[in-house]
């Protein structure tokens, strides 16, 4: 004889299980009462992946991304909104006794998608060579900073409000000279346009945000089309990823490269692809990956302190 009991998760989904009076029955109860905790538990992860359905977004928008690349990434809510609310998700990648924080953005703009397909093709090569490579590395992968640019019709470099958001970063000096540049030198190009004040932007205040909570020892932003590598902050630059060469082009006011690289001291690889509309191919994917790991062993090997971590806080 069972008697079957009624109980409710946190997430309000219904649950039996049974309760018997012989041992036998108890121990099939609680092999059940196992199985079903385990199947909540995976549904409570999932409840934060990115669902299909917006994988099916992504795949229409960004170039070489196929629907088995996307959910392989295995996105996460990082409880982030943009100005129309869409989340930003990202992929937090830890190791065991990780000598180095790595965070890797795409889509800063979001017209230039092979930015955002680099990342997911990235965190692919992440996720089979974690156990070979040169370093132990935490990584945190965030493909599109941009979202509701990435999604406009057509794609927009700026957010929904207008803002470049890779001119909204709190760099010294920002009241005087972002808006100044703004209009000296790119004569009020509205692509350009750094904003009211700096972090007016939810996109820019959480990408801040996680540099002062992850603290990374380095940051690679993905860009395009311009066909070059860009570098700022201490250490000794990489030449090349794959087959794009440095060509360090200066500095903005309120760029993330100005911002993290000068005013941080973290340094900033600042990647753009030749083509925003397409990817290089595979191999030369997994070359600038492979260059990247080589140089940051090179450069960022063990004993490299993260220059965030003795900086204040912005508030």
């Amino acid at each position: 004889m069972r008697k079957f009991t009624l109980y409710r998760s946190v997430e309000g989904v219904a649950i039996w299980t049974t309760r018997g009076y012989q041992g036998a029955s108890y121990n099939a109860d609680m092999r059940f009462h196992t199985i079903i905790v385990g199947v909540i538990a995976m549904l409570s992860i999932a409840a934060h992946a990115i669902p299909m359905r917006s994988c099916g977004a992504y795949v229409a928008k960004i170039p070489n991304v196929k629907p088995q690349l996307c959910e392989a990434a295995q996105l996460q809510d990082m409880q982030a909104r943009s100005v129309q609310g869409r989340p930003i998700w990202g992929r937090d990648m830890p190791s065991d006794g990780a000598d180095l924080k790595i965070l890797v953005l795409g889509g800063i703009h979001g017209d230039e998608m092979s930015s955002s397909s680099l990342v997911f093709h990235w965190i692919a090569m992440a996720q089979t060579a974690h156990a070979t490579a040169p370093l132990a590395v935490h990584w945190r992968f965030i493909p599109s900073l941009n979202p509701d640019g990435l999604f406009a019709r057509p794609a927009r470099r700026v957010n929904a409000r207008g803002v470049d958001l890779n001119r909204n970063f709190p760099t010294p000096n920002w009241a005087r000279d972002a808006r100044h540049y703004w209009e000296a030198r790119t004569r009020k190009d509205p692509r350009r346009w750094p904003g009211s004040k700096p972090l007016s932007e939810p996109e820019s205040r959480f990408l801040l945000e996680q540099m002062d909570s992850f603290k990374p020892n380095l940051i690679v932003s993905v860009h395009a089309p311009f066909g070059l590598l860009d570098f700022d902050g201490p250490s000794v630059p990489p030449n090349k990823l794959g087959r794009l060469y440095l060509d360090q082009v200066g500095i903005y006011p309120g760029s993330l490269g100005n911002y993290g690289g000068i005013h941080k001291g973290v340094p900033v690889v600042t990647i753009e692809l030749p083509s925003a509309s397409r990817t290089p191919t595979d191999g030369e994917m997994r070359q600038m990956w492979a260059d990247l790991l080589r140089w940051t062993s090179d450069r960022l090997g063990p004993g490299i302190s993260t220059a965030a971590e003795h900086l204040p806080k912005q508030h």
